[in-house]
């Protein structure tokens, strides 16, 4: 009959909603929020580049106005690099078209690597079992980010820098804007290419590749980041967490920019 029609065809339609709430609720316990924030007195455009094998996620870029947080989804798996751009100019056909991390003059990086140097937040998302993350300077140096998990564990925090890295950059590492300002700072790996510079061939071990007069004005600007490629004690950091919260500029900008004050 059709009232029968109408209960079996009910209670079929109420077991589909109950089973997308149950999916529902699976996908959103496998996925790993990311919420980037800008406290920059300038825009910045975060940009993400997965590892080899791994989706591209938010695009791989988009803007940020000061102030603002956008929140970047990740399956529980995602492992790759996460680093703001400066000084962008997306409205001409100029390439590059950020001062800092651009990827080929794309808005959307989608999956292309930024050009260093670039202050790189580099995440190997574990699943159920604790992540790791770290903040790199292998490459170089542009704006300071500092990396939060939402749990009450101050050994998973990586705060910012000390002090302002541009203002101690060394003449060679410089990176010039086209008004002459400093906008980045070279890693010597990347200024140089040198083997002993970057860790490689017969420097290629940590008893071999020992940190350098370049790499310790990095870590003594950022102690918490790595200043090198086999810097020790690893700044590798292991914690389980569903939700982060990655701030750049986290202690402001301008006069002693990069000095750590409290929030």
């Amino acid at each position: 009959t059709r009232s029968s029609y109408v209960i079996f065809y009910m209670h079929i339609n109420c077991k589909l909603q109950t089973m997308k709430i149950i999916y529902a609720g699976k996908a959103e316990a496998h996925q790993v929020n990311f919420y980037v924030h800008n406290k920059c007195p300038f825009p910045i455009w975060p940009a993400t580049a997965p590892n080899s094998g791994q989706p591209v996620i938010a695009d791989g870029g988009f803007y940020l106005a000061p102030g603002q947080t956008q929140r970047v989804i990740a399956p529980w798996t995602w492992n790759g690099r996460i680093w703001a751009r400066t000084g962008c100019n997306f409205a001409s056909n100029w390439k590059p078209a950020c001062e800092t991390g651009d990827c080929d003059g794309r808005l959307a990086c989608n999956g292309l690597i930024g050009t260093p140097p670039a202050t790189l937040v580099e995440v190997s998302l574990q699943g159920r079992n604790p992540n790791f993350y770290d903040v790199s300077l292998v490459d170089g140096f542009n704006i300071p980010v500092s990396v939060t998990p939402k749990i009450t564990n101050p050994k998973c925090n990586i705060p910012g820098c000390l002090k302002d890295l541009k203002g101690l950059c060394p003449p060679e590492l410089e990176v010039l804007n086209s008004k002459g300002e400093i906008v980045a700072c070279k890693s010597a790996c990347l200024a140089f290419d040198n083997d002993k510079f970057c860790c490689r061939n017969q420097y290629g071990s940590p008893g071999k590749c020992k940190p350098s007069v370049y790499s310790k004005i990095f870590k003594d600007a950022c102690p918490n980041y790595f200043s090198y490629a086999f810097d020790t004690p690893t700044p590798l950091v292991s914690c389980a967490s569903s939700e982060f919260i990655i701030t750049f500029c986290p202690y402001g900008w301008g006069e002693g920019a990069g000095e750590h004050k409290s929030e």
